[in-house]
């Protein structure tokens, strides 16, 4: 299990020992809407120094001789892995790929050690660098998901807040039913990365200070999905493509949140669905050596996306502002109007 020593781990600690102490149902310690905001202004950019605006992109050292750079994260790489490396062949060129997260890819970004870098959450303020541009690939839902042995097949979202809050601590207490398997104590699972970015499971509980105090932390989406394939009380939470790359993790199944399954992407685009993932890659506005073969690799996978929507379990750029979402310029930057109300 992970382990964070800050307020939020301390937070869930306190209500643990108040539960203990007073047989109290864990209850939140902090005030706030369950829904954060799901995207950044993206008039906030990051403070940087001038010479770092004056610098230019310098490669690390072993792929010094590349003709681009792009750096990927665990929700993009088992996209693009391949399609990247059959690009280059097509086009002549040598294009070096760095895998991590969105907070490496960010640094990586910051070093300029990079020409793309891709994201699975929308940018926050210290992602926005002066002279980058954010590209949006499109958003996916993420699902709930159970054991196997769970014979519930949807939860509302309500009781789904309360079991991640520690509110409600048994399978039975979510539903009525005669089930044997419901006799179970829950255990939530949850990996609460990229706290300092909008979006994904802030579209949940605001931030991590209203989890419960039984909440499981775990760092990698493997892992996440490992917990819950190998406990039948277990909830966590995953998009669906990610469900599917790592299934010799182990065997789980989505659920249905008030009645909506989280691969109906039709409904996805509606922007009705709760949480969900936005991914984008950048590119550097001002780079004139790679700016042109950057862009073309960019709207090729982008088109890839498009073409491919049912297959990764994406909303693609084109669908969501079909459905009114928000773009400035190629960026996704919000929800349809009224979303934010509508979901509450």
């Amino acid at each position: 299990m992970k382990c964070y020593m800050g307020k939020s781990v301390n937070n869930r600690m306190l209500a643990g020992i108040v539960t203990l102490l007073f047989g109290l149902a864990p209850v939140a310690l902090v005030s706030a809407d369950d829904q954060a905001p799901a995207f950044s202004n993206p008039d906030e950019l990051a403070p940087v120094d001038e010479d770092w605006a004056s610098s230019t992109v310098e490669y690390e050292k072993e792929l010094r001789d590349s003709d681009l750079v792009i750096a990927l994260g665990q929700q993009s790489h088992p996209i693009f892995k391949d399609l990247i490396p059959e690009y280059a062949k097509k086009h002549n060129l040598k294009i070096g790929v760095r895998h991590g997260t969105c907070g490496i890819t960010s640094g990586r970004l910051r070093k300029k050690s990079v020409d793309i870098g891709a994201f699975c959450c929308p940018p926050g303020k210290n992602d926005r660098l002066p002279g980058m541009v954010f590209h949006s690939l499109g958003i996916s839902p993420l699902a709930l998901i159970v054991h196997p042995e769970n014979p519930l097949q949807d939860v509302s979202l309500d009781k789904a807040r309360e079991i991640f809050r520690g509110n409600l601590s048994r399978w039975n207490q979510v539903s009525d039913g005669p089930q044997p398997e419901l006799d179970r104590l829950i255990q939530p699972v949850a990996r609460l990365h990229c706290k300092k970015r909008p979006g994904h499971w802030r579209g949940l509980l605001g931030n991590e200070d209203q989890f419960g105090p039984r909440l499981f932390e775990v760092g990698v989406i493997p892992d996440m999905i490992s917990q819950v394939a190998r406990n039948p009380g277990a909830m966590g939470l995953e998009v669906p493509l990610m469900v599917s790359v790592h299934k010799e993790k182990g065997e789980v199944r989505m659920l249905k949140i008030d009645g909506h399954e989280p691969t109906d992407l039709d409904y996805v685009a509606t922007g009705e669905y709760p949480f969900y993932r936005t991914y984008h890659l950048t590119t550097w506005e001002k780079d004139e050596r790679t700016k042109k073969i950057a862009m073309d690799l960019v709207r090729y996978l982008q088109q890839y996306i498009e073409e491919h929507t049912e297959q990764v379990g994406y909303v693609s750029p084109s669908q969501l502002r079909k459905a009114g979402w928000k773009f400035r310029g190629d960026e996704l930057v919000g929800e349809p109007d009224n979303i934010r109300t509508a979901k509450k």
